[in-house]
């Protein structure tokens, strides 16, 4: 596992949008520096890749903690721990073939999307945190990973 945290940290620390593009690492007016990816959950092997595209079209299922910047109060009883556990089992059903788009609705903490299923568009200047737009623009069509916010995991899904 340490392992996989250091190479996420270098790759955030080194990696660029495409060659002479964007710095996947900053944001648009010099905003926070990326979550330490330190969960077994994280998918850090897509991570590692290079961005595929420019954008993307994303749904994600938002499951946090206690102590992460989310207002639910599912995820205000929980702790990182029953976190991780609970994205393991989503990513159980969803790879079980359960849809996407119910997933989000049953499980999802995001008030932005849950309710209606709605996809995000990421580019690396899309108002949206550094992780998700990192595990964004790596995606797959139709691949599923998970990434690690100040607001919680974040199950996504490339759509577009």
């Amino acid at each position: 596992m340490l392992r996989a945290v250091v190479l996420v940290m270098i790759f955030a620390s080194a990696c660029s949008g495409s060659p002479g593009g964007p710095n996947m690492k900053s944001s648009m007016n010099g905003g926070p520096e990326p979550v330490a990816q330190s969960s077994e959950v994280i998918t850090a092997e897509i991570l590692g890749r290079e961005p595929l595209s420019n954008t993307a079209q994303v749904k994600h299922i938002l499951i946090g903690w206690k102590e992460t910047e989310t207002h639910d109060p599912r995820a205000a009883k929980r702790t990182k721990k029953d976190a991780e556990d609970q994205v393991r089992a989503v990513l159980t059903q969803l790879k079980g073939g359960a849809d996407f788009d119910a997933m989000m609705k049953e499980w999802s903490e995001d008030p932005g999307s849950a309710g209606n299923g709605r996809a995000y568009a990421v580019a690396p200047d899309a108002q949206l945190v550094i992780e998700f737009k990192q595990l964004g623009l790596r995606l797959k069509m139709g691949e599923v990973g998970v990434v690690q916010s100040d607001y919680g995991f974040h199950i996504m899904k490339r759509v577009e």
